[in-house]
Order: C-alpha cells, then structure tokens, then sequence
C-alpha cells in the first residue's frame, strides 16, 4: 500500500505540473496540488510515535530513573550477554548510585564508515569505578534495519540506551564485524556541576519518553544533536556548530573548545583514546571498564 500510494501521489504530481503548462489546467493543476499536498501533511501529521510496537530484543526495555534526593536508581540498564553481535543472553539490572560520586564524564565515538561519521555517546563514572553508559539510538521493530533516509519520516521512535559498558561498548569493539568499528573513549573536562546537570537532564528526558516517545530524526534528533541539547543545561556549552552533524568531528570540536586534554596534539590524542585493543583483552571482566581505560591519556 505504500508504495501503491506513493507512485500514485507521483504520478498526481506530475500530471499537476504537467497542468501548469496548459492555460486552462493551470488554476486547476494548482488547487490539485494544493489539495493534495494538504491530505499528504494531515496524514503525515497524525502519525504517532509509540512504544507499543514488537520491537528487535535490544530495544525492548526502556530504562527509567528513581530519583531520591541524591540518591538515583537506574532501572533496566542493559548488560547483555554476548556470544556474537546477533546472538545474546539479554540481562537487565537496577542498580542505585550516589549523585555526590559522579566525578567523570567520558565521550565515545565509534567510527565504521569513515572519519565525518560517528555514533557518539557519554558513559558516567561514579567515584572512579561504577560507569554506566547512555547511548541515544533509533529504536528499531524486529525485523527492521537502520536507514539513515528513513529516519527523516518519522520510522523510528528515539531511544535512550542505559547500559553497562560491558554491553555497549565490548558489542562495538569484540562483537561487530561488518563493518568492524574503531571505538574511541575521551575524558570530558568539566566541573562535578557540570557533570551533575547533565546526568540530571539525561534523567529527565528518559523518564518523559518512557511516558510520552518521541520520534528519532537523522538530522535534528539524534545521538549528538541530544547530546548537545543536553549540555545546554551548563552555562559553557558548546555553541553550535556544523560538526555536530558530520559527527565523527564532535571529538575535534570538543578539543578545540578545551574540552578534552589539550596537553597533547589532537592526533596523539585520538591515537591514544582507541580502546579495541583493551575492550578486547578486557572481554567480560568485572573490572572491564577500569581495563579500557589503562594507559590512556
């Protein structure tokens, strides 16, 4: 029916256009047209996001927060057990933080297709050794794939991953093959103010979609376009700038606003920040995320 629809709507276009040539068609090719379109945007317009729908395992369960003066529980935070990228034990766990130990802020980029590509997301450190990662992803249905077209027109809901680094970053460094994907992990600068706003904000913003989804959008909703969104909560945030949408460039821009350490030229610090090596020997160890991040910069 889709596309019985949309040729039809082709072919009305063209035969409208085809009118504007024609002096006695052309007011009526144009309310034709007008009409037409109108219909177009009335049903574009009362298409719904949902999160009722039989979505692929990874994407099945939302995470959610409890949020009890400074202490935050974390409900459904994914730390899948992983044999290849497509065959998984899927776990989830609660697990309750103190917001007076969040002390670190971590960026990971992940490239598979070039250097202006990248999926970004942060990863929170709590006192030097708990780490969860939140990753803003397309939601997608079983049996659906990923097309960064598609998720111009409202075919995905958008997706806040809360999720063990074991699970987030270890099925992008030790699982993925086609393409494999280089993993880079920097440390953000910034204050524990800084650090705490931010997480408070992603809190917010997954407890509403939870209620209320939302749609994912390749251009204005996204993994760094939110990202970015959700610095604007500390009075230093980054301006915006044409890097967030060629996303493999967020880690330069971070660095050029002295985001990330500057002691070094930017190219040893991306060399130093890939962690396929690490995440690899680490694999499934109880100390995966303190192992990534040895002899980093």
């Amino acid at each position: 029916m889709r596309a019985t629809l949309a040729s039809a709507f082709a072919i009305a276009s063209l035969l409208c256009l085809a009118g504007l040539f024609l002096n006695p068609w052309r007011w009526h090719a144009l309310i034709a047209y007008a009409v037409l379109l109108a219909i177009v945007v009335w049903r574009w317009q009362a298409i719904e996001p949902s999160n009722d729908r039989d979505w692929q395992p990874e994407s099945a369960r939302l995470a959610y927060a409890t949020i009890d003066g400074e202490r935050i529980t974390l409900h459904n935070i994914r730390n899948f057990e992983y044999r290849t990228e497509t065959d998984f034990t899927a776990a989830y766990y609660d697990k309750t933080f103190d917001l007076r130990n969040l002390d670190s802020v971590d960026v990971v980029a992940v490239y598979w297709m070039g250097p202006a590509i990248a999926h970004v997301f942060l990863t929170f450190g709590f006192a030097g050794k708990d780490h969860v990662a939140i990753s803003i992803e397309a939601r997608k249905e079983r049996g659906e794939g990923y097309s960064s077209v598609r998720g111009f027109f409202r075919q995905y809901e958008v997706h806040y991953v809360v999720a063990d680094e074991r699970d987030v970053i270890r099925v992008r460094t030790n699982y993925r093959r086609d393409p494999p994907e280089d993993t880079y992990l920097y440390r953000l600068r910034g204050t524990r103010d800084d650090a705490r706003r931010v997480f408070l904000d992603y809190l917010a913003e997954i407890n509403r979609l939870k209620a209320q989804p939302e749609f994912y959008n390749t251009l204005t909703t996204n993994c760094t376009t939110n990202i970015w969104l959700h610095s604007r909560v500390n009075p230093d945030h980054l301006p915006f700038s044409w890097k967030l949408l060629a996303s493999g460039h967020v880690p330069e821009l971070l660095y050029e606003y002295g985001k990330l350490d500057t002691s070094l030229p930017f190219a040893e610090l991306q060399q130093r920040s890939l962690i396929n090596s690490q995440a690899v020997a680490a694999d499934q160890a109880e100390d995966f995320s303190r192992r990534i991040r040895a002899g980093g910069p």
